[in-house]
């Protein structure tokens, strides 16, 4: 793809998200279905993710996986398979159940339309949606403990340091 071509498959949303600056703003979502039996979760991708690209509100035409919407499948991910040792653990029993996020992105932002929006999830929300017959207080502590245990939760809550580096050849 050209420059060129670039500017063109972006220039309407540009414009849009101008004169409209709430149509930039999307929340996408990812769901785990819980497999209790194997501590284990399924993943439902969209677009398969081995390749990435533009989310179709940036210019992409949905053929490629956004990598923003992966963020959200590792965090589902993480999160209940995490969710399902330590229910394990603590003997609680669970049936069955979905961890769902949805994370706010304004796309204002990632395209450069207005320079004072952030780029990147403004907000992520999880939520467990659990089939069992465990006490509200048992789950409080299922719930803590899943945050606490989750590498994916604990890395987008503490804000590691993160540096890149190039290495032109």
């Amino acid at each position: 793809m050209t420059p060129t071509e670039l500017r063109a498959k972006q220039a309407p949303f540009k414009n849009k998200y101008k004169d409209d600056p709430g149509s930039g703003l999307v929340t996408m979502r990812a769901v785990a279905t819980l497999q209790v039996e194997t501590v284990s979760c399924r993943l439902k991708f969209e677009v398969a993710p081995e390749n990435a690209g533009l989310h179709p509100l940036s210019g992409g035409d949905g053929t490629y996986a956004c990598s923003a919407e992966m963020l959200l499948q590792a965090l589902v991910g993480c999160a209940g398979v995490t969710f399902g040792a330590v229910a394990t653990s603590m003997e609680v029993p669970v049936r069955g159940g979905t961890i769902t996020a949805e994370g706010d992105v304004d796309f204002r932002g990632t395209l450069g339309v207005d320079r004072s929006v952030p780029i990147g999830f403004q907000a992520i929300r999880m939520t467990f949606d659990i089939d069992t017959d465990a006490p509200p207080e048992k789950l409080a502590k299922l719930i803590e403990l899943t945050e606490r245990y989750c590498v994916v939760y604990q890395t987008l809550k503490s804000s590691p340091k993160l540096a890149s580096e190039l290495v032109a050849k």
